[in-house]
């Protein structure tokens, strides 16, 4: 079990199968660092409660509308050209990194706001239905479950 939200996203993320199920719920308009997040709560047996949803919610919110979307449209606005243009791709690769950047900052806040919480809680929390709620009519549950069992294992 990773200790830290950034170490359990990257872990988690390079597993088969997790990628793309975290870029299709992305395109559906899930935040995926909320999601992440919601299952590291998970292993880590933080109780869920409703307005832990709504603090974590309200932290990513302004920082995913603010930072990381504008980032990723400018990266994905410069997909088509960049793959005739050399130095358009570098400055889209530093774009890119700019992004991840921004993911790995947003994380750091989730994981302080959530630190002190107790965690041991037997029994399985739902904080990835639970963080998906907000975008759920778009959300194919599926591709959730999917990212549950590809991070868990189970």
């Amino acid at each position: 079990m990773c200790a830290d939200l950034w170490s359990f996203a990257l872990s988690t993320y390079a597993r088969s199968g997790c990628e793309t199920a975290c870029l299709r719920l992305q395109e559906q308009g899930a935040d995926v660092c909320l999601l992440l997040c919601g299952m590291w709560l998970e292993q880590r047996g933080v109780a869920l409660e409703t307005e832990r949803v709504q603090a974590l919610q309200q932290l990513a919110r302004p920082w995913r509308t603010d930072v990381i979307e504008p980032l990723r449209h400018l990266r994905m606005q410069w997909r088509a050209l960049a793959q005739q243009d050399e130095p358009l791709a570098t400055l889209r690769e530093r774009v890119k990194a700019l992004e991840l950047d921004a993911e790995r900052a947003l994380l750091m806040r989730l994981e302080l706001l959530a630190q002190a919480w107790p965690t041991g809680v037997a029994g399985q929390q739902q904080w990835l239905e639970g963080l998906a709620a907000e975008d759920a009519a778009n959300l194919d549950h599926d591709t959730l479950q999917q990212l549950r069992v590809v991070a868990t294992g189970t």
